[in-house]
């Protein structure tokens, strides 16, 4: 990972809750300088930190934000989406039968073909390679176990997993609020 001290491309702002923490850990919350000019004006948002450009207009001038924060706590104990990168998150971005972490797929523990419903509860992550060799036979037909049992995982066990995969660009103003383990580089 990389962290810049220059301004990153499109100079997007880290976007915290009212409690300072970041809305999302994996993708990182961020919006585009121009969303966060917008809730600047319209008064969502409280500016935390900025970077040293500035835009213009003929009457105003202001630093773009780099971090700013909610106004309205949004809680995170909803139930979280059932989506492809949300089970892929879980998994690790592994695949539950081998380990390996390429050409990644969806499984139905229990095939479909026998019943078994796209759920949290039924879906682990696969690579291609195990999910052929297993098809629609069960995992004790198969041999083939997850090393997990798949269960429906909170918010908050997401946005824990999200901390494992930082992203390879962090502006140096976003450090105090995010919670990795980071080298600076020169």
């Amino acid at each position: 990972m990389q962290v810049l001290s220059r301004l990153p491309s499109g100079w997007p702002a880290l976007v915290l809750n009212a409690d300072f923490r970041p809305l999302s850990y994996y993708p990182l919350s961020l919006w585009p300088w121009q969303e966060t000019i917008k809730a600047v004006f319209l008064g969502r948002v409280d500016v935390v930190s900025t970077y040293d450009k500035k835009i213009h207009s003929p009457s105003f001038s202001m630093a773009l934000p780099s971090v700013v924060s909610l106004k309205q706590y949004v809680a995170q104990d909803r139930p979280p989406a059932f989506t492809r990168f949300n089970v892929f998150l879980r998994d690790g971005f592994a695949c539950q039968y081998c380990g390996s972490g390429e050409e990644l797929t969806f499984d139905h523990v229990t095939p479909r073909s026998r019943g078994g419903r796209t759920t949290w509860e039924n879906i682990v992550t696969a690579c291609a390679r195990c999910n052929l060799g297993k098809g629609g036979r069960t995992p004790r037909e198969a041999g083939m176990h997850p090393h997990r049992a798949p269960r429906r995982p909170s918010m908050y066990e997401l946005q824990e997993r999200g901390r494992r995969f930082p992203p390879n660009h962090l502006h140096e103003s976003w450090l105090d609020y995010l919670y990795w383990d980071i080298e600076l580089e020169a």
